[in-house]
């Protein structure tokens, strides 16, 4: 198939007009004349996004531990053009947690692809422990890392800890080798942080959110993520979460390369208002905006595409760069920028075309069309 006359995305972050080539599943550079031809005149090509940081979607968490919830995840995230999924775990008791990760151990579906797991807690702080449940948070501990890993058959590609709290050094030491450690749900100040950096943290979940913010005094987790450059930060662009001219703030301190968006979605994204639950906890949507009894946000209600055309929209990001932050750099922070997130002869055919206002046109996943 060839998709003709469409601004594509490039690896150089830039759109230029031309051609996307997909032969058996696959972006390619040269094409017979007998393919199938698609005019996407007027259309951007880009490739499809890949959300690292989402809890749920359409009724289903990834915590509810079934193949089932699993599958209607990846259906949904699919249609709105996120190709490629790391769903994130919930703080909960360990034998919760090994069951989700058996689970996503021997799931086999269509739709978006299950890459990795987000694992966020239950190694943070008490004091930030946002939507998470106090009940289950413990100290860091390699060994249920490691069985939890095995459990998942490699899977998990992050691990959230909190570096102020106990054996967090240790852990980070430990586990680095095997997976992206970040740093979450904390009270960590520049020192502490930086150590954390020093030791091989490379990682920033949901920053502003869930932390100390950045003061000229005390820079906190985000002072110390800027000083070093190996490190990337997510942000929650869905207009709750953070101020517009935080998220712009934040591009232009980090650099649009260094900038993983991310949705944070749980369950009730794409339903209606109404209550629902998060962790085993309650919450109440209205709007945008999910809420635990006393007011604390508890993830948010919309997918990653919906944050790129927000982050683009209305909070003046520029196309090209929100673009990169929810495809390239998160592809590359876990290690799997080989198979998906460019497009690039060779990698998956997973694509999304976008109309000029930025809506999903069609989504292809392996070069075939997803049912939308």
């Amino acid at each position: 198939m060839i998709l003709k006359n469409v601004l594509v995305y490039g690896e150089d972050r830039t759109f230029r007009e031309g051609n996307v080539i997909i032969e058996n599943g696959r972006f390619s550079a040269g094409g017979h004349k007998d393919h199938e031809t698609v005019d996407g005149r007027g259309c951007y090509a880009v490739p499809g996004l890949v959300d690292i940081h989402f809890h749920g979607c359409d009724g289903a968490d990834f915590c509810d531990g079934s193949t089932e919830a699993i599958a209607r995840i990846a259906a949904y995230e699919a249609a709105a053009g996120i190709t490629s999924i790391c769903p994130a775990t919930m703080t909960l008791p360990e034998e919760e947690l090994l069951h989700i990760m058996e689970t996503a151990a021997v799931y086999r579906g269509d739709g978006a692809k299950l890459v990795g797991i987000n694992m966020e807690g239950p190694f943070i702080n008490v004091n930030k422990k946002g939507a998470q449940n106090a009940r289950y948070i413990r100290a860091c501990d390699i060994g249920m890392f490691r069985k939890l890993l095995k459990a998942s058959g490699g899977l998990i590609r992050l691990v959230d800890i909190a570096p102020e709290c106990e054996g967090a050094m240790e852990f980070i030491r430990g586990v680095k080798d095997d997976v992206v450690v970040s740093i979450a749900h904390t009270e960590a100040d520049y020192e502490t942080a930086g150590q954390a950096f020093a030791e091989g943290v490379s990682h920033v979940t949901h920053m502003f959110n869930a932390m100390p913010p950045l003061s000229h005094r005390e820079p906190g987790v985000i002072g110390a993520a800027f000083d070093h450059r190996d490190c990337r930060v997510e942000l929650i662009c869905d207009g709750v979460h953070i101020h517009p001219a935080a998220v712009r703030a934040a591009f232009a301190m980090f650099g649009a390369e260094r900038v993983i968006m991310i949705s944070d979605s749980m369950r009730a994204a794409g339903l209606t208002d109404g209550t629902y639950t998060l962790g085993g906890q309650k919450v109440s949507v209205a709007g945008r905006k999910a809420v635990l009894a006393d007011g604390t946000i508890a993830g948010s209600v919309t997918d990653l595409m919906s944050c790129v055309r927000t982050a683009v929209k209305e909070m003046g990001i520029p196309l090209e760069d929100a673009i990169g932050a929810a495809t390239m750099n998160p592809a590359k922070q876990i290690g799997v920028y080989e198979t998906c997130g460019s497009i690039t002869p060779g990698k998956a055919a997973d694509l999304v075309l976008l109309n000029q206002e930025l809506e999903v046109v069609d989504v292809y996943i392996d070069g075939i069309p997803v049912k939308r």
